[in-house]
């Protein structure tokens, strides 16, 4: 079993940054492929990042490349996503998501993963 426990959620303007970290307990993530989902409001979740167990491959939606940088440490068992030009679009409950390393690196299947964070909030106003 992994747990995952999300931080670093806030308001910030348009423009700002934040800085969201997630961290496993339980088992190792070495072998666990890893990532952040969001939902805002009256949306289904997103999938907005995933990076392989190594921290070799990593994956962006097209609305956050360039602005969101994922990045992980296996031996702290954390993964954080590093969020600048924040968009008031980004607003959202954002997730940590784990499952166990398979054929593809990421999923945008929210099913497909295993162990979920309770989720953290990002505001982003005007």
């Amino acid at each position: 079993q992994v747990q995952l426990v999300e931080s670093g959620g806030g308001s910030v303007q348009s423009g700002g940054s934040l800085r969201l970290s997630c961290v496993a307990s339980g088992r190792t993530i070495y072998f666990y492929d890893m990532g952040w989902f969001r939902q805002a409001p009256g949306k289904e979740r997103e999938f907005v990042s995933g990076i392989d167990w190594a921290g070799g491959r990593k994956y962006y939606t097209d609305s956050v490349k360039g602005r969101f940088t994922i990045s992980r440490d296996n031996a702290k068992k954390t993964i954080d996503l590093k969020m600048n030009s924040l968009k008031p679009e980004d607003t959202a409950v954002y997730y940590c998501v784990a499952r166990s390393s398979g054929s593809t690196y990421y999923s945008e299947v929210p099913s497909e993963y295993n162990y979920w964070g309770q989720g953290t909030q990002v505001t982003v106003s005007l």
